[in-house]
């Protein structure tokens, strides 16, 4: 079982209206948040997922948990608080790629506290953190707590996923994720999150420097480039991105994360030890699964990520 750990929110997409109103404005609202997205992502890919993070009991929360319910996801490492549900605006770009902007200053996934935190039995082989719960309090020091006390015991995996409407300071993220990525095996990373936190260096720069800590494989994503892998072991290459008509990318970084976890643990190589023994052969299967995942949720509107038997 995997354990993701951060968000759960909505995303509200706004729609044209047919009467061409200015006073009003309607939305689509669609369960998201990054972490939230890769648990239901594991189990659409057929792997046991739980979501580790804070819940609101109003209306929305009680959707967000119905969904992880009729997902699969374990809800047994949720805590419930009374403030509201955060919101995410979203605006999608003539190409596909979403502007977010969020209501969530004092709601229930910020929540969790030190005190929160699960004691986690060997059926939790590993843990995912990412998006802005890493830098935003209290939940931010809360994971930072729990990813020291179980590096190097589980599988730990890592996406910065920067979104600077909850958190502006790039700084701040800078130091954050310069700390997670000394306690990660895998980390993805998008050329958008590299360009954000450390303008004018190249990825390559950056990415060798994260590997000489305990990372094995670092994969950073190009959008309509495809996808580059660097590996401690065998050394970095691309592949290209899977063509599809576009719908819009949100959701396909998510999709990229669990597919790589899903991979791992099909082939029963989610786990230190696991990544640490795979082929360059190995590798580049799993980043080439990772690819056409993303594309297929590239292919939909919203985070619709795909179902295992549709990759196969």
């Amino acid at each position: 079982m995997y354990l993701v750990c951060g968000e759960a929110l909505f995303d509200f997409f706004s729609e044209d209206d047919a009467d061409g109103q200015a006073s009003r404005v309607n939305f689509k609202a669609i369960a998201g948040g990054s972490p939230f997205n890769v648990a239901v992502g594991l189990r659409r890919l057929g792997i046991e997922a739980g979501l580790f993070g804070g819940l609101s009991s109003d209306y929305l929360g009680q959707r967000l948990r119905q969904v992880l319910q009729q997902e699969g996801v374990r809800d047994n490492y949720l805590q419930e608080f009374s403030a509201p549900t955060t919101l995410a605006m979203v605006a999608v770009g003539a190409n596909g790629s979403p502007q977010y902007s969020f209501r969530g200053e004092g709601c229930a996934d910020r929540q969790l506290q030190v005190e929160h935190l699960p004691v986690l039995g060997d059926e939790v082989r590993g843990l995912h953190f990412g998006s802005f719960s890493l830098v935003v309090q209290p939940i931010a020091d809360t994971l930072l707590t729990l990813i020291r006390r179980e590096s190097g015991k589980r599988l730990i995996s890592l996406d910065p996923n920067v979104r600077l409407n909850p958190q502006p300071d790039i700084a701040l993220w800078r130091q954050r994720v310069t700390e997670l990525v000394r306690h990660a095996d895998l980390i993805k990373v998008s050329d958008e999150d590299l360009h954000l936190l450390y303008p004018g260096q190249s990825p390559e720069s950056v990415l060798e420097g994260w590997l000489q800590h305990r990372c094995q494989l670092i994969f950073l994503t190009r959008g309509g480039d495809g996808a580059t892998v660097f590996s401690r072991q065998h050394g970095s290459w691309s592949a290209p991105a899977v063509k599809v008509v576009m719908a819009d990318t949100v959701g396909a970084g998510d999709t990229f994360q669990a597919a790589l976890i899903a991979w791992l643990t099909e082939h029963q190589l989610d786990s230190v030890e696991g990544v640490q023994r795979l082929a360059r052969v190995q590798i580049d299967e799993l980043l080439t699964f990772a690819i056409r995942a993303a594309a297929l949720t590239c292919s939909k509107t919203g985070p619709d990520l795909p179902y295992r038997a549709q990759l196969d």
